[in-house]
């Protein structure tokens, strides 16, 4: 393996390990609503996939820029689809129309006959 190889693995793992420590930090309340912006981010993860394609010179770097760019795409579809259900959540709902109001014979009358 080569020096580059192994840099980048360790890279790799050792941000694995943070983002794990920092979101296992983050109450059970807050993640929803920073997780679905965060996924907004992958815009950058999606573009750099499409980097990946474009300087692939084999079958391997295409495959891997198509997976990169499935995942990072509906990841982003994803988030955006979380926060438009939260702010659903948090609409106004219509206030139900009144009864209208008929004539005395649409109704029963207290003992149940018909007026």
């Amino acid at each position: 393996m080569s020096t580059a190889l192994v840099t980048d693995l360790t890279i790799f793992v050792l941000a694995l390990l943070v983002g794990v420590e920092v979101i296992g930090k983050v109450p059970a309340t807050l993640h929803t609503p920073l997780m679905s912006a965060a996924n907004s981010i992958h815009g950058i993860v999606l573009a750099g996939a499409l980097l990946i394609g474009v300087t692939a010179d084999n079958t391997v770097g295409y495959i891997l820029a198509f997976v990169a760019a499935f995942f990072a795409a509906a990841n982003v579809v994803g988030g955006y689809v979380v926060t438009g259900r939260m702010l659903k959540m948090f609409r106004r709902k219509a206030p139900a129309p009144a009864p209208a109001a008929g004539a005395d014979g649409d109704r029963p009358a207290a003992n149940g006959r018909p007026a």
